[in-house]
């Protein structure tokens, strides 16, 4: 809920531009509820690279949240997994399934099947592309991720969402690279991933998350 909420608490700062990490945040705020703050940062600008930001992360990179927890105690977190389970934990609607064992590490295994096989060899393609490599190596990156992200189809088969009946990390996680890719999917060859994919694109925490840091 972007500056939202009953003015009890401090919305939480999230620093950060329209790239998949800072965007997975946000949807994730707004589906957890939880008031919050865009700062968007001109990356091309450097202004990650100010001493203000870099005061929060010296790493100069994005999301950042900055949480006012209780009176004075601020919590500051740099990285962006870490982020969503905080925000996961805080929602007043689990963001991963409660109620057995099984359903939530099946939640887990498919949020860090989309990070680990899907989104970071695509970003791996990207910032060799950005480093001027001139080899094979990015295009092969890519198809690894797109067969990987093909083969997600499996997981929508029989369920609403990725994990199951119930939106969850994982789905947050798949959508974001998924949009990002949107244009190279065979969607004729994955129906229940478009499916899937049109359902998501539509819920009204993912239309406010993919607009926290402006539409381009």
């Amino acid at each position: 809920m972007n500056c939202t909420g009953d003015g009890s608490k401090d919305p939480i700062d999230l620093y950060g531009a329209r790239t998949g990490n800072c965007l997975r945040v946000a949807i994730a705020l707004e589906e957890a509820g939880l008031p919050y703050r865009p700062v968007r940062l001109d990356l091309r600008r450097g202004e990650h690279r100010t001493a203000e930001f870099l005061a929060l992360n010296p790493d100069g990179k994005v999301p950042v949240i900055v949480d006012r927890v209780d009176g004075d105690e601020v919590l500051v977190l740099t990285q962006s997994n870490a982020i969503l389970f905080y925000v996961a934990e805080a929602a007043s609607e689990p963001l991963f399934p409660v109620g057995g064992t099984r359903r939530r590490v099946v939640a887990y295994e498919r949020f860090f099947y989309f990070l680990t096989d899907v989104i970071a060899p695509s970003h791996a393609a990207f910032q060799l592309r950005a480093s001027g490599v001139k080899d094979s190596s990015p295009q092969a990156l890519d198809l690894r991720a797109m067969k990987a992200l093909s083969v997600a189809e499996r997981f929508v088969k029989t369920s609403e969402f990725i994990a199951g009946e119930t939106f969850t990390l994982a789905d947050i996680a798949a959508v974001t690279i998924a949009f990002a890719v949107e244009r190279h999917i065979d969607w004729s060859e994955l129906p229940q991933l478009r499916r899937w994919y049109q359902a998501v694109m539509a819920r009204p925490s993912v239309i406010r998350g993919f607009a926290a840091f402006g539409t381009r």
